[in-house]
């Protein structure tokens, strides 16, 4: 059964966390700004990772601007569900930007040095096929290229990203990732020389 708006509205006051899950991952696929306000009050005060990941990915979809300020504060404090960083820097960079290719939400996340972050603000980036001054994609491949691993595939959304892409520098981090062992990586990286972007894996 598909959820409402109204059903999923009334699932963020549930007692069950998995309901309350439920509800954030519905609101988060209508994209619906008017229940912002109501997915920004659960955002506060939910205590479980798992629907404080559906939360801030809806958030991240309904939110506005006035909410970059909450999300940073969340981003900056310390916690153990390393996921919820990863929402964290996808929903800033969907909703920090002032301009559509505004670079400064990935710049500020790339700062912030951590990882999950950064890999959650790129795949915004990859997403939402984002063009960047060359400063700014020099930024971006410098912070994945020090930090690229096996446990996280930071390098597959810049490699998706850099379709759109444009210089030496670029090219040359798509050819080694086209030789990559991971098989994500090595045919998004095909394909964004191909200056085609992937067909990117589900997001959770």
């Amino acid at each position: 059964m598909t959820l409402s708006r109204n059903e999923a509205l009334a699932l963020l006051t549930e007692s069950l966390p998995a309901r309350r899950r439920l509800g954030a991952k519905r609101l988060r696929a209508l994209a619906d700004p008017t229940t912002a306000a109501q997915v920004r009050a659960a955002l506060e005060r939910e205590t479980t990772w798992e629907a404080k990941y559906q939360l801030t990915m809806a958030l991240g979809m309904t939110g506005s601007r006035e909410d970059v300020e909450l999300l940073k504060r969340l981003a900056l404090q310390p916690r153990r569900a390393t996921m919820v960083n990863t929402a964290l820097g996808d929903s800033i960079v969907r909703l920090g930007r002032d301009f559509d290719d505004d670079p400064a939400p990935v710049e500020w996340c790339l700062q912030q040095d951590v990882e999950l972050l950064a890999y959650g603000a790129l795949r915004a980036v990859a997403m939402l096929r984002l063009q960047f001054p060359d400063t700014t994609v020099e930024a971006v491949l410098d912070y994945v290229e020090a930090n690229d691993s096996n446990r996280t595939n930071l390098a597959y959304w810049p490699a998706i990203a850099a379709a759109g892409w444009s210089g030496p520098r670029v090219r040359a981090f798509l050819t080694r990732c086209s030789q990559d062992s991971r098989q994500i990586v090595a045919d998004a990286a095909i394909d964004a020389l191909n200056r085609r972007y992937v067909k990117h894996m589900s997001v959770l």
